[in-house]
């Protein structure tokens, strides 16, 4: 009998992944035999900039090196997509009091409803103002965000 791997997942719309998000998955990558970076396909908060696809493509690059990370589209709840994968946990960023607040409530339900652990990681302090929401913003009115996202070694965005 095969022993179940250690399954994480990260779920998010990514739009754009920024560097508080890459911060997120090297500190959690560690506590995991498997982690699976969920891109959502549709968010029904928030309109997406860019389409899931190129979202997804833009964080296998960043990641291709590493074979423990997986990333894919899905829909619906991320219990339900936890579930799917096999994973025992969600690993969340809070990067301040709201943010927890926020997890807290996801996680408890997460936990009662689908019997999955939520893992919170506090955000390092100098990324903490970091938000991909803000990054649009900035972006939308010609300020160059470049800085904040991360890229593949050799790659140009």
């Amino acid at each position: 009998m095969s022993e179940q791997l250690r399954t994480g997942i990260i779920v998010g719309s990514f739009d754009p992944f920024t560097i508080g998000h890459d911060s997120i998955v090297r500190r959690a990558l560690p506590l995991f035999d498997r982690l699976v970076i969920g891109v959502v396909g549709d968010n029904v908060h928030k309109p997406n900039m860019r389409p899931a696809e190129e979202r997804m493509q833009a964080i296998l690059d960043l990641y291709a090196d590493e074979s423990r990370i997986e990333v894919k589209t899905f829909h619906g709840l991320a219990m339900d997509f936890a579930k799917a994968e096999n994973a025992q946990f969600i690993v969340k960023g809070v990067r301040n009091t709201s943010d927890f607040e926020y997890e807290q409530w996801q996680a408890d339900f997460n936990r009662k409803l689908g019997g999955i652990e939520t893992i919170l990681l506090y955000t390092e302090p100098e990324l903490a103002s970091i938000s991909s929401s803000a990054l649009r913003e900035l972006s939308h009115f010609g300020v160059d965000v470049s800085e904040y996202i991360p890229t593949a070694k050799g790659k140009k965005k």
